[in-house]
C-alpha cells in the first residue's frame, strides 16, 4: 500500500464516518507520508520517502475497516510525521525530528521559531481540532491506530500486536484478557511505551478527558495485502469489543 492509496492534498487532516455512533473515536496520526509542496522533499533520500519513516504503512487501511465495523468517526492525518508527528507535542524535538532511525531529514534541521510555529498551526492544530469537535458532540473512548516495522535499528522484533497505554489501562487490559490468535504475539506496551513518549494522543484527548483511550500498534509485515488487513481488522474486533462494551454508560453518553 502506497501514498497513492489516500492521494496527496495541502489539506492536513480527513474526517471519515463523521456521522457514527459507535463509542469509540479512531485516530490515526500517522497515515500518510505526503509531503506538502511548500516544503519540498525536505532532502529526504527518493528511497525514504514512501518508508516507515515518513508513515505507517497499512494502518489508515486498518483504522478505516475498524471504522465500518464499529461505525465509528475517523480522524487522519494527511501529511508526512516527518514533516509534523502529529503523536508529539509542539515542544518535542521529535515533532519535528532531524533523523528518524537511520534517516536523515534535512529540510529538518535549523528550523526558525516561525518555521516551526507554522507547522503546528498548519499540520498539528488542525488535527486536535477535528478531533475536539468530533468529542464536544459525544464523548467516545479513544482509540489510535498505528504500524511498526519488523526490524528498527538492526534489531528483530517479535512483537506483532502491540497494546499501548499510558495511565489509564482500562481498554488494554480487557483487550489483553481476550484470547489471542493462535501463535499471535500480542504484547502491552510493546514495541513502544509511555517512556518512549508515544502517548501524547492518547494524554491530550483521551486522558485529559477522562475517556478510556488506547493505542494499537501492528507491525507492518502483517499489513502487506488487503486480506492481511482484514485478518488483523477480525482479531482486533475481537479485543475491542469486549473492551468498548465494558465502559461504563456514563464515560460516553452525551
Amino acid at each position: 500500500m502506497s501514498e497513492s492509496d489516500h492521494g496527496g492534498s495541502e489539506t492536513a487532516v480527513s474526517v471519515i464516518n463523521a456521522e457514527g455512533t459507535g463509542a469509540a473515536l479512531l485516530l490515526c496520526e500517522h497515515a500518510s507520508a505526503y509531503i506538502p509542496g511548500r516544503y519540498g522533499d525536505l532532502g529526504l533520500r527518493p528511497e525514504w520517502r514512501q518508508s516507515h519513516a515518513a508513515w505507517d504503512p497499512g494502518a489508515l487501511a486498518l483504522a478505516r475497516m475498524l471504522s465500518t465495523e464499529l461505525d465509528s468517526p475517523l480522524v487522519a492525518g494527511r501529511v508526512s510525521r516527518l514533516v509534523y508527528d502529529i503523536n508529539r507535542p509542539p515542544e518535542a524535538e521529535a515533532a519535528m525530528p532531524v533523523r528518524s532511525e537511520v534517516v536523515e531529514i534535512p529540510g529538518n534541521a535549523n528550523l526558525t521559531p516561525a518555521q516551526r510555529a507554522e507547522r503546528v498551526e498548519t499540520v498539528y492544530r488542525p488535527f486536535c481540532e477535528a478531533v475536539d469537535r468530533l468529542l464536544a458532540d459525544r464523548p467516545r473512548a479513544i482509540v489510535t491506530v498505528h504500524s511498526f516495522t519488523p526490524v528498527y535499528h538492526g534489531e528483530t522484533r517479535s512483537t506483532e500486536i502491540g497494546i499501548l497505554h499510558d495511565s489509564d489501562s482500562r481498554l488494554a487490559d480487557v483487550m489483553l484478557a481476550q484470547p489471542a490468535e493462535d501463535g499471535r504475539q500480542v504484547d502491552r506496551n510493546k514495541p513502544y511505551g509511555p517512556g518512549d513518549g508515544v502517548t501524547h494522543s492518547l494524554k491530550l484527548h483521551g486522558i485529559s478527558r477522562g475517556l478510556p483511550n488506547v493505542m494499537i500498534e501492528v507491525r507492518n509485515d502483517l499489513l502487506t495485502t488487503l486480506e492481511d488487513v482484514q485478518a488483523i481488522a477480525i482479531e482486533l474486533l475481537a479485543m475491542l469489543r469486549p473492551a468498548l462494551a465494558a465502559i461504563p454508560a456514563e464515560v460516553t453518553d452525551a
